[in-house]
């Protein structure tokens, strides 16, 4: 068997603006996101019909494609990590040392993958189930009841769980195993190499390329979506005046701009710093705000329940996870199937695409801090310390506001808030109002360095596919394009039909990098699997040990 290929040339500009960069990926790239701006901006009404027709269309057709997509990806990220053979294998060179240590690992990995759903959903998840879910629908359970609180944690596992993190681990691994033991270039296109060979050096995969850095701006433009209503409802809580808010209860043109220039402001100032400095820090404010915010919820909050009811969800998941990520409901013609069908659109289908649109931005963040680690260390650190990560903000924070309005003390407050503010409400209701202000004072803190973790991670890892994997010199110039250009993204499309019209255009814009992953999925097994078979026969599959071999031995 042959050495793996360790070389894959991508032309790029030697002068210029475009100096460092393949102009091939970059310019379609900036022209596509461009003209959906444009096509927002002066066509509001059109762009937001078109939308919608087109994800009602998208989401129905290929429902089933992302379901079983997403739960091959759990499963192959899994089995890569449990064999013996491929999970000793490293992300570098043998004996290679992480770049980062533990804490700051696992912080860059919460914070730019999932820290601001958490602010928006910890509360808003289990109480968007514990009033309607799947066991609802079929009647088998009441709505807002004690028996709803099972199912409402068992769905909101599933979305937060191993299904976000499979993808992305799979995406972050295919990458970062073939860049860092191949030296090939640390892109989206060289994951497709075991697979294509040389192929990927040119027009193929610039459009690979050019599809991820698409599907990696709609993506964050979700996030950072989400994170901007729930920031300025947290202005609005903290008494920063009525012009932040809109009749409806939605966050104001006016709010909506002023937030995205301080905070795309700020993260580009610290995407100029890059990973080791400006992020690096970032993570660990985020980290340590998060955890005493979870202490506070544990001492103050409904501590013993939500531990309760962490321990019981997760068996529960654990237990359900292989029918739960095989179910695809089909409508029957029923009242009953008509409903459950739409829940699963909007919920499962709609979390598989935004988690495939976040692949790119995450994976390639990940494999970029992930460097010097074995498979089987990368894989169980990705997959489930975020996981429970996420679980226990679940059960806490969800639970408090569950038990509140259980109870009774609530009444009614926390579930009649907007998504963007029941974590506020839940907060009002639970201390006293100087105190809740200073709280909330603070969760609007840990949200804007959440935001700005997301933003400058993800624009420099578009600098970095543009930059055929480098992100050094010159090339940080472009890091003001496409901060503005997230920017405007979120901005237009939140004013134009407020979050799900970022929905709908992710999703979109999820579908053909979709296919990308799927072949991700095979690239990395034939590339894991040779790998094994190389060593065996004493045939090198490192770059470096290709340096030394002569094949005549």
């Amino acid at each position: 068997m042959d050495p793996p290929l360790v070389d894959l040339p991508i032309n790029t500009h030697d002068k210029g603006f475009y100096d460092g960069f393949s102009r091939s990926v970059t310019i379609p790239a900036k022209v596509i996101v461009s003209l959906i701006i444009m096509w927002a901006i002066f066509f509001p009404v059109s762009a937001n019909e078109t939308l919608v027709a087109a994800n009602n269309t998208i989401i129905a057709t290929f429902s089933g494609w992302y379901v079983y997509l997403v739960a091959v990806l759990m499963v192959v990220t899994l089995v890569l990590a449990i064999i013996p053979q491929s999970g000793s294998l490293r992300i570098g060179n043998p004996g290679e040392e992480p770049e980062f240590g533990f804490f700051s690992w696992f912080a860059m990995l919460f914070g730019a993958g999932i820290g601001i759903g958490m602010l928006t959903y910890s509360t808003g998840e289990p109480l968007a189930h514990w009033q309607n879910n799947p066991d609802i629908i079929r009647g088998t359970v009441e709505p807002l009841s004690q028996e709803a609180i099972g199912p409402a944690y068992l769905y909101t596992f599933l979305h937060w769980g191993l299904a976000a993190w499979g993808a992305y681990g799979l995406v972050g691994l295919a990458i970062g195993y073939v860049a860092y033991r191949r030296n090939l270039p640390l892109t989206i296109r060289s994951s497709l190499a075991p697979l294509f060979g040389k192929v990927m050096s040119g027009g193929a995969g610039h459009v690979v390329d050019v599809v991820a850095v698409v599907a990696t701006i709609l993506g964050v433009a979700v996030t950072m979506g989400l994170g901007v209503e729930q920031f300025v409802a947290g202005l609005y809580r903290l008494g920063m005046g009525d012009w932040l808010m809109n009749a409806e209860g939605t966050s104001s043109p006016a709010a909506i701009i002023i937030s995205l220039v301080l905070l795309v402001g700020a993260s580009t100032i610290s995407a100029l710093s890059g990973v080791g400095k400006g992020i690096k820090w970032l993570s660990n404010i985020n980290m340590g705000l998060s955890i005493a915010m979870l202490a506070l919820f544990a001492v103050v909050g409904a501590g013993f329940y939500g531990l309760e009811l962490l321990g019981v969800a997760v068996f529960e998941y654990l237990r359900n996870l292989p029918q739960l990520a095989l179910t695809l409901f089909s409508s029957d013609g029923s009242s009953v199937g008509d409903a459950l069908v739409r829940w699963q659109l909007d919920w499962s289908v709609f979390y598989w695409a935004w988690w495939i649109a976040f692949a790119p931005f995450v994976g390639m963040f990940i494999a970029r801090i992930s460097r010097g680690r074995t498979v089987r260390e990368y894989v169980f650190g990705v997959l489930l310390v975020p996981s429970l990560m996420c679980f226990v903000w679940m059960t806490l924070v969800g639970g408090t506001a569950i038990d509140l309005e259980l109870s009774g003390v609530a009444n009614g407050a926390i579930v009649g808030a907007p998504m963007s503010d029941q974590l506020y409400a839940t907060l009002a209701v639970l201390l006293s109002p100087g105190v809740a202000w200073v709280v909330s004072g603070l969760v609007v803190i840990l949200l804007m360095t959440y935001l700005i973790t997301s933003a400058d991670s993800a624009i420099l890892i578009v600098n970095t596919i543009n930059g055929a994997g480098e992100t050094d010199g010159q090339r940080r110039r472009h890091i003001l394009f496409w901060g503005a250009a997230l920017a405007f993204m979120v901005g237009s499309m939140l004013i134009i039909g407020g979050i799900d019209a970022i929905r709908i255009t992710m999703i979109i814009g999820a579908l053909p990098f979709s296919v990308v992953v799927a072949l991700m999925a095979i690239s990395i097994v034939k590339a894991v699997i040779f790998d094994i078979i190389r060593t065996r026969q004493g045939v090198p599959c490192t770059a470096e040990a290709c340096e030394d071999w002569d094949p005549a031995q």
